[in-house]
């Protein structure tokens, strides 16, 4: 259901971001036809150099995620097998999600391990078994693993048998995605200055041009989406990084009340707790979380499990939480 619902606000926003702004922009033109000879041509070539600047910066960022990320996940699992910190997991859970008649098997499993801390932690995982003959996976049985020393990169940690390679055939595909998506964009650029110039080079350029909109509306969603993340569920890398450099404790729970936000009928809570470090120090730090309506249960307990960074106790997350990120390797 989860999935299903981002799927739907994906394209709900992308309807508001691509196709929406020119069925708003081209009904307004049919009925409203400007007058060109009025508009400022600087203004409008300024107009022009931002909209491109938008689209660059939009279609560097999706190669960054559609294609050197690959590549660059590639080199740190490369760099993990040679300088990664080795531990022993026990698979404490093992769950086969892979379809049927399919080349590899694939399970969602759980490893319990100790982190470069030295406490104990929970950590889930998704991994294609390409020797399930072997009967690798199975609870109970225990796996060598390699985290990585800075826990800054990902992928954090890998299976120590982990075998890296790239399907070309896929990059391949994905690149020729990214370039008839730029391919469309350039062609969108060559067909507004065809049908719209009227002899007046760029002087039809309007702030409210999909070319200047939609790009301007594409980066807005993903500035705003990265921002509630962090703020609402904190950094993806900040977790990890607390997760497997952290330090285990109980905190004592002082107070837990509203913030007055709000995500999906769920509110935000602030905790406010007191915890012990190594070097017997008493330290008070705050966390602030969504918390689903049905584990309220949590703002009324007296103790709390947490983790804290040790070169900076201020950084602190819930156990449950840090237990239900997950790794794909």
């Amino acid at each position: 259901m989860g999935k299903g619902l981002s799927i739907f606000w994906i394209l709900y926003m992308l309807f508001f971001a691509i196709p929406f702004p020119m069925l708003l922009y081209y009904n307004i033109k049919s009925d409203n036809m400007p007058n060109l000879m009025e508009r400022d041509p600087w203004l409008s070539l300024s107009l022009v150099a931002v909209s491109v600047l938008l689209w660059v910066i939009l279609l560097i960022g999706y190669y960054r995620k559609w294609v050197i990320r690959t590549f660059l996940i590639k080199h740190n699992i490369e760099k993990l097998k040679n300088a990664g910190e080795l531990r022993e997991a026990k698979i404490i859970a093992a769950v086969k999600v892979s379809k049927p008649n399919v080349a590899y098997d694939t399970y969602e499993l759980t490893l319990q391990f100790k982190n470069l801390a030295g406490s104990e932690i929970r950590q889930k995982t998704t991994i294609n078994d390409s020797k399930p003959y072997e009967r690798r996976y199975e609870v109970g049985k225990t796996v060598g693993i390699l985290l990585d020393k800075e826990a800054n990169k990902v992928p954090y940690l890998i299976i120590a048998s982990t075998e890296v390679s790239i399907n070309k055939t896929i990059v391949a595909l994905v690149n020729l995605g990214w370039l008839a998506f730029t391919c469309i964009v350039a062609g969108y650029f060559v067909y507004s200055y065809s049908s719209e110039s009227e002899g007046m080079g760029w002087c039809f350029m309007s702030l409210g041009h999909p070319l200047l909109v939609c790009p301007a509306e594409l980066l807005f969603y993903r500035i705003i989406g990265t921002f509630i993340h962090s703020k609402f569920w904190g950094k993806p890398n900040e977790l990890f990084l607390i997760k497997f450099k952290g330090i285990r404790t109980t905190a004592r729970l002082i107070k837990a009340s509203q913030t007055g936000t709000f995500i999906n009928e769920q509110p935000m809570i602030n905790f406010e707790v007191e915890f012990t470090d190594q070097h017997n120090q008493k330290h008070k730090a705050n966390l602030k979380k969504i918390v689903d309506l049905l584990d309220l249960d949590v703002t009324k307990q007296e103790d709390v499990s947490i983790f804290y960074l040790k070169e900076n106790p201020q950084k602190i997350a819930l156990e449950k939480d840090l237990n239900e990120i997950k790794g794909e390797f």
